[in-house]
């Protein structure tokens, strides 16, 4: 896939910043016996040891599945080709309410897991200059000309997307991905989560209110505030979220997004997501096994009426379409990867994992509010009208079991500010003041 820089298309926004199986065993002549056979002992101890082989590779294959080994990692070995090694070097656009923070938390855990280093917010920053469009200087590491004094393998945090300065942070192989959620959904969490912050929000009671003329509310002059009010996923691509639905902007912009992103998730699906993701990152089964962070309560999820809906779909036009666009391409990638079956199979094998490790690290599996989690690095930040949920850990694990259940179940603000001072041991830490309250 190419992935060229695009100059001025109409899509740049407004304020921009700066087998051996195959092999036939022969036991005998294929071509039937001579009148007169003789005793030839080399022969006999080669197919011997064939027969040897063969039983020795059977068992392999019994223990592994007794050991729940994926014999799809395996089969390149098996075709007498080295097995690929995993794609470290990524950039996922943290998109804003699509289940991005439990990605986060995947991406965090497998950089740490392979000492991979993490373009993180410099100072005490905790995103990469959002909402203002991405400059490479936001990132610790990087100076002020765009040169690096650090290597990076995965950008991951909040950002506004500018794909010239991305890349003079990452490497020329980076896999670059992100993930969508459909925007009747995502527009109702931002106006929970958001609430007390959106001038477009502040003023009414209901997402049905502000749905039924949002014009009232809604201002263009107030600029970046009111980004997360209206086609916020578009504004996360870079792309101007105040701009008319028009057919041509919208195909430029759609095509450059395809030009320059390898793969892009959908949240409504994200099983299905992390079934594609692991094979084409060449990952295991535990890299993409996750617990759902920054979730809401029940109570503070809205239930938009049918009209309400349609009306959303029309006042984020920009992002359905999006939405509905890789919606498609997601679908077609998957199953042009995987038969029906294989991906009911591989579907199960993520679930059953993650029931295992639901059982293994958590006292409770359902998450709980922040005021019965004990261990406050386990805490989430909580934000508007939302009510963010979180877990507690059973008591009694091994140091290494621990470890790895502290990591699934960690809040993005800890872990980020936990690989800031790995990655940076003699700079400040990042200060998380809700931690104190």
């Amino acid at each position: 896939m190419s992935r060229a820089v695009l100059g001025q298309n109409g899509c740049a926004s407004y304020g921009d910043s700066v087998s051996w199986i195959d092999t036939a065993y022969d036991f005998g002549p294929s071509r039937g016996l001579p009148s007169r056979q003789l005793w030839n002992p080399t022969g006999t101890a080669h197919r011997s040891f064939q027969v040897v082989l063969l039983f020795l590779v059977l068992v392999v294959f019994l223990m592994l599945g007794f050991l729940h080994v994926d014999f799809q990692l395996l089969t390149p070995l098996l075709r007498g080709k080295a097995q690929e090694p995993p794609v470290t070097n990524i950039m996922f656009l943290k998109t804003h309410k699509t289940a991005s923070s439990t990605m986060l938390n995947i991406l965090y855990r497998f950089s740490e897991s392979h000492n991979l280093s993490v373009a993180l917010p410099e100072g005490s920053s905790f995103h990469l200059g959002y909402p203002w469009l991405f400059v490479s200087r936001y990132v610790e590491g990087m100076k002020q000309d765009g040169s690096q004094n650090h290597h990076f393998n995965l950008m991951c945090n909040h950002l506004r997307f500018n794909f010239p300065e991305v890349q003079k942070v990452m490497p020329n192989d980076t896999f670059y991905l992100s993930i969508l959620r459909n925007p009747v959904f995502q527009l109702e969490s931002s106006f929970v989560y958001y609430k007390k912050d959106v001038p477009a929000f502040q003023r009414v009671k209901s997402l049905d209110q502000f749905l039924a003329d949002p014009w009232k509310y809604y201002n263009v002059s107030v600029g970046l505030k009111n980004v997360y009010a209206k086609n916020n996923m578009w504004f996360d691509f870079g792309f101007n979220n105040d701009a008319q639905a028009e057919v041509g902007y919208v195909r430029t912009c759609l095509s450059e997004v395809e030009r320059q992103f390898h793969l892009v998730l959908i949240a409504d699906y994200f099983d299905e997501s992390m079934v594609l993701l692991r094979r084409r990152l060449r990952w295991q089964l535990d890299d993409v096994v996750s617990f759902k962070l920054n979730a809401r309560s029940q109570q503070t999820v809205s239930r938009l009426t049918e009209e309400s809906q349609e009306r959303a779909k029309r006042w984020c036009e920009l992002d359905w379409q999006l939405y509905q666009h890789f919606n498609g391409t997601f679908w077609a990638q998957l199953l042009a990867e995987l038969s029906p079956r294989q991906l009911s199979k591989e579907l199960e094998q993520l679930r059953a994992r993650r029931r295992e490790l639901t059982i293994l690290c958590l006292q409770d599996p359902e998450p709980k509010n922040k005021t019965q989690i004990k261990d406050q690095n386990l805490r989430p930040y909580q934000s508007g009208n939302a009510e963010i949920l979180g877990y507690n850990l059973r008591h009694g694990l091994d140091n290494t079991t621990l470890r790895i259940c502290q990591r699934m179940a960690m809040p993005e603000l800890q872990y980020m500010a936990h690989l800031y001072s790995l990655q940076f041991p003699n700079k400040p830490p990042k200060n998380i003041p809700f931690l104190r309250t």
